[in-house]
């Protein structure tokens, strides 16, 4: 990632969206060249020179104090998300390039921690999004993802996979706010030449992905609910909550569990009673599902399990 240039477009990008009313200033005459705020407002804003922030917007952030940093973040009205994403920023351009280290399989006892979250449909994500471990129920559910030719990548299933639109029930945010969570991830990583990579190709194939890259939002994510179609079961709605591994850098877990009670709970426990079952008696499950459904997705392979998928 070019720092710099990610630095300058991010900062133009949050400029561009506030006016003068929305930042409590007075905005004299109407023939404003400029879509948002100018930089010289931003400055009065954050307390600075005008010359001194647009030092900062052209990619400058080597050196600079944290609280030039949060005025910044102060006067573009930056959310958590963007906060966090612009203070790592300046962390990476005040840092020495890293020295890169090993990709590692999972750990044992995290595949088991996975394997012991019974009732709950749980994997474990690197930075790029590749599903590195699931438990029997995770797999389940992402069963999908995991059809995809290659490494199971949910950002490529999101954008690349005709499929997309139909398992997950709200696709189009989805489909934002995994662009927001690259973008996150590409400036928490940014000599990642996998995940650079990556964006390069997401770019290339889906327009989609390429509007939304370059709208510059970012996400932290942590915490929410999402809405799937699933082939075997159909309609879920699942809470989940994503977890950083302390002992593994970069790799997260996130888990799904349904409400008690609820229609999407009978259904995920009958997909958790599905995912329990051999291997040849999940073939005939995916065979014995609606024929629409199958006829749309096809039948799997094979049957889902705890999977550990190896480092690359």
């Amino acid at each position: 990632m070019d720092i710099k240039a990610e630095v300058r477009d991010f900062l133009s990008s949050r400029r561009a969206r506030i006016t003068p009313e929305q930042a409590g200033l007075t905005a004299w005459g109407t023939n404003r060249r400029v879509k948002g705020l100018r930089r010289e407002e931003v400055a009065l804003l954050a307390g600075v020179s005008a010359e001194y922030y647009v030092r900062l917007e052209r990619g400058h952030l080597a050196g600079v104090s944290e609280q030039v940093l949060e005025a910044v973040a102060t006067a573009l009205q930056l959310d958590e998300a963007e906060r966090a994403h612009l203070f790592g920023l300046a962390r990476t351009a005040s840092a020495r390039k890293p020295v890169g280290t090993p990709r590692r399989p999972v750990r044992a006892p995290v595949q088991w921690l996975l394997d012991s979250m019974a009732g709950t449909a749980a994997y474990v994500r690197n930075t790029r999004t590749d599903l590195l471990a699931a438990n029997a129920l995770g797999g389940a559910l992402y069963a999908p993802v995991y059809d995809m030719p290659g490494r199971p990548n949910v950002a490529r299933f999101v954008f690349l996979s005709p499929n997309a639109p139909d398992f997950f029930a709200e696709w189009e945010k989805v489909a934002a706010e995994s662009a927001a969570m690259l973008r996150t991830l590409a400036g928490e990583n940014p000599y990642d030449q996998g995940l650079a990579g990556l964006v390069g190709e997401l770019s290339t194939r889906s327009e989609v992905f390429a509007q939304l890259w370059a709208r510059h939002d970012v996400r932290l994510h942590r915490t929410g609910v999402k809405k799937f179609r699933h082939p075997v079961v159909g309609d879920l709605t699942l809470a989940y909550e994503a977890l950083d591994l302390a002992a593994d850098s970069g790799l997260r877990l996130s888990a799904y569990v349904a409400e008690p009670g609820t229609p999407s709970a009978e259904a995920f426990g009958l997909l958790a009673s599905w995912a329990g079952t051999p291997a040849e008696a999940t073939q005939a499950g995916w065979e014995s599902a609606s024929s629409s459904t199958v006829s749309s997705w096809g039948a799997a392979s094979t049957g889902p399990a705890g999977v550990t998928t190896p480092p690359e």
